[in-house]
């Protein structure tokens, strides 16, 4: 029987698989909950300067006394998952550190970042952040503002400790680690905002090539230092939500011409590393497909069933002899807590995706919220294993 990292391995790889893999993302929330149904947590000795678990939210804040924590097990550690995120962050902010309180309540409060834009965010529960203020609304107060903050290389940018810690464990447990990192899409509506950005990928798109060029280059460089430093995991995993439920935020064209030739291009330095690239894009990505393949993406993650075309099983059908799959079992089957409905839902897709020459790492079309029981997720997992072997 193969390790773990060993199966994932072949799946991205295109070889002949041993088995379905297995991953996902449950939400803080989901594991709150989780704990008072009985998932396991441990005692953990935390200094001054930690980050521990509070059970009352499920968020992470900073140790001011130190003693023993209890926190939950590691979800990859305790579920089995064969794909594991070790590290890969590194602050791209253009004003390194930069974090200005703007406005708080006791549920949510509103953060500025070190690209001027301001976002909200809830305190006691998951979700994405809400976009408030812009700073960068011109390519002038890009060149003269923050481009000149990216240009030279700076290690203060990366926390190298922990990521060597997650690094070391995953590979002593076997199984396949991954650095990860959202990129020049995410940054941009992080940076300047959907309003701009998307005004600017038409009007202005030399200012969207020279953001892209700039934050190119600074990943390459960055990984680099993160491999010498750290060590050469085992793939790579880039975050860009390029859609909505009902298609692409741009057309085909526009992403052709500005946004995908950096993807050809970072992919081409990870396969230098001989390092297969994992793209995670939520939305309808169904007419990106073709240019997610030609640009060099080794699987595509998370095949979001609610939006318009995302059909795994088409996508297997049309792209399996060239992307692997993660992902792509509709949430909500879980959210049903319905034994019945997991089983014939869980076994249909992997039955299915093998049927039709998908490589295929089993999991949802998103993450794992709140709605779904600890004992639904652990009946779902049975399922899978039953049904795992090629």
């Amino acid at each position: 029987m193969k390790t773990s990292r060993e199966v994932v391995d072949d799946l991205l790889r295109k070889r002949s698989p041993e088995r379905v893999a297995l991953m996902d993302s449950p939400w803080a929330d989901a594991i709150m909950e989780w704990v008072q149904q009985g998932y396991p947590t441990k005692l953990v000795a935390k200094k001054v300067g930690d980050q521990f678990w509070d059970p009352t939210d499920g968020r992470w804040y900073e140790v001011t006394k130190a003693g023993e924590y209890p926190e939950p097990v590691s979800v990859w550690q305790h579920f089995g998952y064969d794909m594991v995120g070790v590290g890969g962050w590194f602050d791209w902010m253009p004003i390194r550190g930069y974090n200005e309180l703007v406005e708080e309540t006791d549920e949510w409060s509103i953060h500025r970042n070190g690209a001027g834009a301001a976002l909200k965010y809830w305190k006691h529960k998951s979700g994405t952040p809400e976009h408030i203020d812009f700073l960068m609304t011109s390519r002038a107060i890009w060149e003269e503002q923050y481009r000149p903050k990216l240009i030279d290389f700076d290690p203060e940018r990366v926390s190298l400790g922990g990521q060597r810690a997650g690094f070391r464990e995953t590979r002593a447990a076997g199984v396949w680690n991954h650095f990860g990192h959202m990129f020049i899409w995410e940054m941009m509506r992080q940076s300047m905002g959907d309003v701009t950005m998307y005004t600017s990928l038409v009007d202005d798109p030399g200012w969207i090539h020279d953001y892209n060029r700039v934050y190119t280059d600074m990943f390459k460089r960055y990984f680099t230092y993160l491999f010498e430093q750290i060590d050469i995991p085992d793939g790579i995993w880039l975050y860009e939500d390029l859609g909505y439920k009902n298609g692409l935020f741009a057309s085909p064209k526009v992403l052709s011409e500005v946004i995908f030739p950096y993807y050809a291009e970072v992919n081409a330095f990870f396969h230098s590393y001989d390092l297969p690239v994992v793209l995670h894009s939520c939305g309808s990505v169904a007419e990106a497909m073709p240019m997610i393949i030609d640009v060099g993406f080794d699987a595509i993650n998370p095949m979001e069933r609610k939006a318009l075309n995302n059909d795994p099983f088409e996508f297997a059908e049309k792209y399996g002899d060239k992307l692997a799959f993660v992902g792509g079992l509709d949430a909500r089957v879980l959210e049903s807590n319905d034994r019945d409905i997991i089983k014939k839902e869980v076994a249909e897709y992997i039955d299915g995706m093998k049927a039709r020459g998908g490589r295929l790492v089993f999991a949802t079309d998103h993450s794992i919220s709140n709605n779904t029981s600890y004992d639904s997720y652990r009946y779902a997992l049975d399922v899978y294993r039953e049904h795992m072997w090629y």
